[in-house]
């Protein structure tokens, strides 16, 4: 007789990961539940513009929630479907425009992490009577501790950075020893649809799409200068400040000459982006940011540690300074494109301490021409 621990529900989003990470906790034996999350609709979030799947016969997320039924079933574990629409476009998508508007970068996978696949999606798994969820993340959870996973490479502590002690206390995180080829191997072992295909990309539940034209369904572009930081003059026109991120090389649509032209900062009550030439120019690189909106999941609070500005990036040794509510952030090194409303993130080793939100970046005690 098999005697089932105790009851864990999965999100299956329709990829492997998550595939896979079902798959182990059933051969764990946990009495395992499937659960899809509906977050974006394109009828009712007039996602029109933009958006390339408008002439398929079937949506991507419908497809995605056919292949989370085949995986399920192929594997023996019941599938339940939750729209989180509402939630999505109220805590995650409102917040991404807001962002836009405020001329800053920010990072909406962070925020469905928070609201959504760790708050709402908790919310209804105790409803199904689940003692632990669990997802597809690259992480690990030891002794309540968020830390790094096996694979580097696919590690996502750096989106997990904002949630607090109490919504990480029943997670688990079936991938965080394993390497992504080895999650393959497992889903073809099987013969999962899911096997062989490709990650997601784009913005979290919404997907691929043209930026620019996708943005017009939300928010009305105005065009306005691109200027040469370094001499002031117009060598070219914008399509919108919200477009543009700093340290962005394609798509300034200026043509002649054969240097690399990068955005360096954006003039948002005159409307002006600024850009400088060659990467090695002196405005993309800075010493210090200002850090706001922190969330701890650890008791300490460093004098040094290490950070990472981007996803992937490689972790970068600071000093920290605590004024009030936030955090001055040094790197003797000095990095490139450190952009507000992006997420930095505090690590120790592998072991995440938390994140905060990017508010200002400075070099030499001044503030930049970021905002």
């Amino acid at each position: 007789m098999v005697i089932f621990m105790e009851k864990v529900v999965v999100g299956i989003s329709g990829g492997v990961d998550s595939s896979v990470a079902a798959i182990l906790l059933k051969e764990a034996g946990y009495e395992v539940i499937g659960l899809f999350m509906r977050n974006w609709d394109s009828s009712i979030n007039n996602d029109y513009l933009g958006n390339p799947n408008l002439d398929n016969n079937i949506c991507p997320q419908e497809q995605d929630y056919n292949d989370a039924l085949s995986v399920c079933n192929k594997i023996g574990i019941p599938l339940y479907r939750v729209d989180f629409v509402k939630e999505y476009w109220d805590n995650v998508f409102t917040y991404f425009l807001d962002e836009l508007k405020k001329g800053r970068t920010p990072n909406p996978d962070i925020m469905c992490n928070k609201y959504i696949k760790f708050d709402a999606f908790i919310k209804k798994a105790k409803k199904l009577g689940a003692k632990y969820i669990a997802t597809g993340h690259y992480a690990k959870i030891e002794n309540g501790n968020l830390y790094k996973a096996k694979d580097l490479n696919k590690d996502q502590s750096y989106f997990l950075s904002f949630l607090s002690k109490e919504q990480l206390k029943d997670v688990l995180f079936p991938l965080g020893e394993i390497e992504k080829p080895e999650v393959r191997k497992i889903a073809k072992k099987y013969d999962l649809i899911t096997a062989s295909k490709k990650d997601s990309t784009g913005i979290c539940f919404i997907g691929e799409r043209n930026f620019s034209k996708f943005l017009q369904n939300y928010l009305p572009n105005k065009e306005g200068n691109i200027v040469n930081i370094e001499n002031s003059q117009i060598i070219g026109k914008h399509i919108g400040l919200m477009y543009y991120t700093i340290g962005q090389r394609k798509g300034l649509d200026i043509g002649g000459g054969t240097d690399k032209l990068f955005v360096v900062g954006k003039d948002l009550t005159n409307n002006i982006l600024y850009a400088a030439y060659n990467e090695t120019n002196e405005y993309l690189y800075s010493d210090e940011a200002v850090i706001e909106d922190i969330n701890w999941t650890q008791d300490i609070k460093p004098k040094n540690c290490t950070v990472k500005f981007r996803y992937r990036q490689q972790d970068i040794p600071v000093e920290l300074e605590y004024l009030g509510n936030e955090i001055i952030v040094k790197y003797p090194q000095q990095c490139k494109a450190v952009t507000p409303g992006q997420a930095c993130v505090f690590y120790q080793n592998d072991l995440c301490l938390g994140g905060g939100i990017i508010k200002e970046v400075r070099k030499n005690g001044e503030k930049l021409w970021y905002l």
